[in-house]
């Protein structure tokens, strides 16, 4: 066989992953892939093209593409200009997917219900287990059966403070592999926003504890993108620590994402303010995606040298790309990957950092963990 060609054995080890002769041989039935050459013996032959168009194709599968969605991307003349009917079947897939998210949402309240018992609530817990086992459901009438084990079981709460660590034990993932302190850093994003999924979106480098503790230490300033972060700072614990806080957008108004993106369009003022930042210090974005860009920017062009950046903005294209930009710009990093974020989550983050220092000045958990 000629050296230049792959067989498709060949080329599905080339791509790796989960793919198998098989899969090849149906994309080639819907078109994904073009009819491949042919050797003496009607084997297929492939070429290092074919091996990209197959990463391709696996990749937008990776990202949830349907294979007629990924069709369709593949043989349109422009990836720019997309067709009407495109978008349509996009947006209906998007919104199948948040359909399925609220549906295993209500599975995951459901058994959060159940295993987010604490101590005190134990034997409602058993009582629960027990009388789902006795459930019986067998018209619509019937589900208020469900409903009053559920009032039932919300009877039994009101008689003692609910213990929030107690509960995250029961349903917070394996996390032995982390910190002492990345994991309590990630327990308090969780009881910030009630969403345990959140501990698989969240990124942080390395050196992120070490350089926040070294920065925190040596009395750094810390600036936040808007008030509405800055007013959140535990500043009794910065203050024990030196630290000043400074504001990046000044300006009481601006409460939400919307106001802040605008605001630092509209005003270059903010831009300059970014890059006199004094060095080592601490950055901590909660809302506005542009600024996060703009902090990237700096960075790369060596015009800020911060210590630390937390960059957790909202948006749906911006943001995420922006923590895509910002886990790649060689700066130590918290984040959360995707759309989610927000202020009262990266002012959480810096509050669990300050208070970790303080409470446990001596603690090297963080650097024998990257050692590892």
């Amino acid at each position: 066989m000629d050296a230049q060609y792959l067989t498709i054995k060949e080329l599905t080890d080339a791509v790796g992953g989960d793919i198998t002769p098989r899969m090849v041989r149906h994309y080639h039935t819907l078109g994904l892939l073009p009819p491949a050459q042919r050797s003496i013996g009607n084997y297929r032959l492939y070429t290092p093209q074919n091996i990209q168009q197959l990463q391709r194709i696996v990749a937008l599968k990776q990202q949830g593409f349907q294979l007629s969605h990924i069709q369709q991307l593949l043989t349109s003349d422009s990836g720019i200009d997309l067709s009407p009917s495109l978008m349509a079947q996009l947006q209906q897939q998007y919104q199948s997917v948040i359909q399925q998210l609220a549906r295993l949402r209500h599975t995951a309240s459901a058994l959060e219900g159940i295993l987010g018992r604490d101590g005190d609530c134990q034997i409602v817990q058993a009582e629960a287990i027990a009388q789902l086992k006795l459930l019986e459901v067998e018209s619509q009438d019937r589900l208020g059966e469900l409903e009053g084990l559920w009032h039932h079981l919300d009877g039994a709460i009101d008689c003692h403070p609910e213990a929030f660590k107690e509960s995250l034990q029961y349903l917070l993932p394996d996390l032995s592999s982390r910190s002492e302190i990345e994991i309590d850093l990630l327990s308090q994003l969780v009881l910030a926003c009630g969403d345990v999924s959140l501990v698989n979106f969240v990124r942080l480098s390395g050196d992120a504890i070490a350089a926040a503790r070294e920065a925190l230490s040596n009395g750094c300033r810390i600036v936040g993108d808007i008030p509405a972060v800055t007013a959140t700072l535990d500043r009794t614990r910065l203050a024990h620590l030196n630290c000043q806080v400074e504001t990046l957008i000044d300006d009481p108004h601006i409460t939400g994402v919307v106001e802040a993106e605008q605001a630092f369009w509209q005003d270059k003022e903010w831009l300059n303010r970014l890059h006199q930042i004094p060095a080592r210090s601490i950055l901590i974005i909660g809302y506005a995606p542009s600024v996060l860009m703009a902090v990237c920017s700096a960075l790369e062009r060596g015009q800020i040298k911060p210590a630390l950046v937390i960059g957790m903005p909202i948006g749906f294209s911006h943001a995420p790309a922006a923590k895509r930009r910002l886990m790649a710009a060689g700066v130590a990093y918290i984040t959360i990957q995707g759309s989610m974020g927000g202020g009262l989550l990266a002012a959480v983050a810096a509050n669990a950092l300050i208070a970790s220092l303080l409470e446990k000045p001596d603690c090297h958990c963080h650097l024998k963990q990257n050692d590892e």
